[in-house]
């Protein structure tokens, strides 16, 4: 078994590797399955079979497996420009090697049966956790499966990397909504809307949120008010900046994230209940906030949930964005040969103007389950705001346009055939 980052000797036998996307999509993240899939297909020598997990994670204990060999080219590259997980997602989390062992060695069952001896999950990350776990129980069952996860997560928290893949993208797509919607509010407000609230992803991090900031070319411009989950919330402030906006520009944009909240760490929306990943539900803080503006000052107020289409909006994603996907599913692959195991690519900045980067290995007992979150100098002292330097940090990655081709006036997307692969095993595995 090789070791983190180190390369290995010369094993001439082809093996079969096997791909999963893992937790929310993106807009970019079958660009990454394609810089996989087209890199794969240049090392015949090294990689014999491709499989793709259906569903991801479950489709490897399941053995519902995807021959990705039988995907034409042409379908391959429309991969790169089409949004949402082409082979299907699932947010399923494997717990500890200690809680649920049957687990990892269900998957190394399943990957022995089809001669798999390459693992890429695409992930946040609870993926790379379990990359590096299955990396650890393979070699504890003396069966060499090379690990390597592949980052994507629009809530732009993984460390060790500049930024994350699908981050640009929703990032994009919020600056673009709340430059638009301000312009919409701003028109209306002498006799209607003076009040609009947009909510955006982020649990931890408030990332999405900052990006809402770019919207505004100088100081008073909206949004006027982000509201984060690293700055505790506190409502007397929140409504005498709602005020003054209103009594000065005649309306007030805010942009929140659902992750905001109270001083004592409870989410403002919190609803009470679990997600599969074992995080809290959050029941939607964009009517919380409104509710909030209404009762105390009594502003009529709109309110939206950017939700799936933050995350889904690839008519604009960023072309940094798609550019930086293809590269760490291209890198996956390329460590992957080269022997190197438990690594993910990270994106390294080499300057910001212009915007250089590259993409280097970090070894993913560093990544898992660590998250980044937005920096207090990113944030204005009033906590209501982005500074300079959170700005010099986020615009170049909404930089570019990589549009979709168009048939009928709509996105041309493509979809796979998804042929399934021939089980070999006997026994099931229930999920």
């Amino acid at each position: 078994m090789t070791k983190p980052g180190r390369k290995s000797g010369g094993n001439t036998k082809p093996r079969n590797a096997f791909y999963a996307q893992s937790g929310g999509v993106t807009a970019v993240i079958n660009a990454s399955a394609a810089g996989v899939i087209e890199t794969a297909r240049k090392y015949p020598r090294h990689i014999g079979k491709l499989y793709a997990g259906r569903h991801g994670i479950i489709g490897a204990l399941t053995e519902d497996l995807i021959d990705v060999g039988q995907e034409s080219n042409a379908t391959i590259r429309g991969l790169r420009h089409t949004p949402a997980g082409a082979f299907g997602s699932a947010r399923f989390k494997l717990k500890g090697l200690e809680q649920n062992r049957a687990e990892y060695e269900r998957l190394i069952e399943v990957f022995k049966a089809h001669d798999i001896g390459y693992f890429f999950y695409n992930g946040g990350n609870d993926s790379m956790d379990t990359a590096l776990k299955v990396s650890q129980i393979g070699e504890a069952m003396g069966y060499p499966i090379t690990c390597v996860g592949v980052p994507k997560t629009v809530d732009n928290d993984l460390p060790l990397t500049d930024c994350c893949p699908g981050f640009g993208s929703v990032a994009k797509y919020v600056a673009v909504s709340t430059r638009e919607a301000a312009l919409d509010v701003a028109s209306m407000a002498r006799t209607s809307t003076k009040i609009f609230v947009l909510e955006v992803m982020g649990r931890h991090a408030g990332w999405i949120a900052a990006a809402g900031g770019l919207a505004a070319r100088k100081s008073g411009e909206a949004p006027q008010i982000i509201l984060f989950p690293e700055i505790a919330f506190d409502k007397a402030a929140f409504m005498a900046r709602v005020k003054a906006s209103v009594e000065t520009q005649g309306y007030c944009v805010i942009v929140v994230s659902e992750g905001t909240r109270y001083p004592d760490g409870k989410f403002l929306a919190e609803a009470g209940t679990r997600d599969a990943f074992g995080h809290a539900q959050l029941g939607g803080v964009g009517p919380v906030v409104a509710n909030m503006v209404r009762e105390e000052l009594g502003y009529k107020y709109h309110w939206a949930v950017a939700d799936y289409l933050q995350r889904s909006a690839r008519h604009i994603a960023s072309k940094v964005d798609v550019e930086q996907a293809y590269a760490v599913g291209k890198a996956a692959v390329e460590y992957a040969v080269q022997g190197r195991n438990a690594v993910m690519p990270a994106i390294i900045r080499k300057s910001a103007r212009p915007y250089r980067w590259k993409i280097e290995p970090v070894p993913l007992s560093a990544v898992a389950n660590v998250e980044k979150t937005v920096p207090r100098n990113f944030i204005t002292a009033d906590g209501f705001g982005i500074t300079a330097a959170c700005r010099r940090y986020l615009e170049p990655l909404i930089a570019g346009e990589d549009y979709p081709p168009y048939v009928d006036g709509l996105p041309d997307y493509v979809r796979i055939k998804g042929k399934p692969v021939r089980r070999k095993l006997k026994s099931t595995f229930k999920v």
